[in-house]
């Protein structure tokens, strides 16, 4: 099986992109998913002891979370050492049942893949990238995001055009839909060629 690191900063289309290698039968395991799994519950006594306050009826409410670490690298880091690990597990039993399954191609979709290490666990990488014009308009219109908000995100994102220079595939969403799902299917052929 072959392990495809699919990654792009925020506003890029990943997700959009990872929904296309799902429709064509391949396993996509997706970061931003388990953490939302985890935050209903098995984060939510760890995140709430060290962010007291972010949890709410069982679950850790993301708008306080989100306000409890913004602009606080240390408080991030707090986080991301409880979540982390969490998610690698998750990732590894998702990678497990795929391989059982018989996939040819698992799509693991990792929002900060090159900033945490893990596209040295990967076979290749695909970056999902757009102009910066394309990505802020896409961005800034997303309900509560504010501009603020937006830039504190891009700061802890590793720069578009250094993520571009480190994948096999990279995967231009600026051109519309059909564009975007050639490109899926012409990274999916080399994979299956040359994996």
């Amino acid at each position: 099986m072959i392990r495809l690191g699919l990654t792009g900063s925020i506003g890029m289309g990943k997700s959009t992109t990872a929904k296309m290698f799902a429709d064509c039968g391949d396993a996509v395991i997706d970061a931003d998913a388990i953490v939302h799994a985890l935050y209903a519950g098995p984060a939510v006594d760890a995140v709430e002891a060290a962010f007291p306050g972010t949890a709410r009826d069982g679950a850790i409410d993301r708008k306080a979370l989100s306000a409890a670490v913004l602009g606080d690298p240390a408080a991030l880091k707090r986080l991301e050492a409880i979540v982390h690990p969490m998610v690698r597990e998750e990732q590894a039993r998702a990678l497990e049942k795929a391989q059982e399954s018989g996939a040819r191609i698992a799509v693991i979709d990792v929002p900060l893949l090159f900033e945490t290490g893990r596209d040295e666990e990967m076979d290749a990488i695909a970056v999902v990238s757009a102009p910066a014009s394309v990505q802020k308009v896409r961005v800034i219109t997303r309900p509560g995001m504010t501009a603020e908000k937006f830039e504190a995100i891009r700061a802890k994102q590793m720069p578009d055009a250094d993520k571009r220079r480190r994948a096999h595939f990279i995967i231009d969403t600026a051109h519309g839909l059909a564009a975007t799902r050639a490109e899926v299917g012409a990274v999916r052929r080399a994979l299956l060629q040359f994996g």
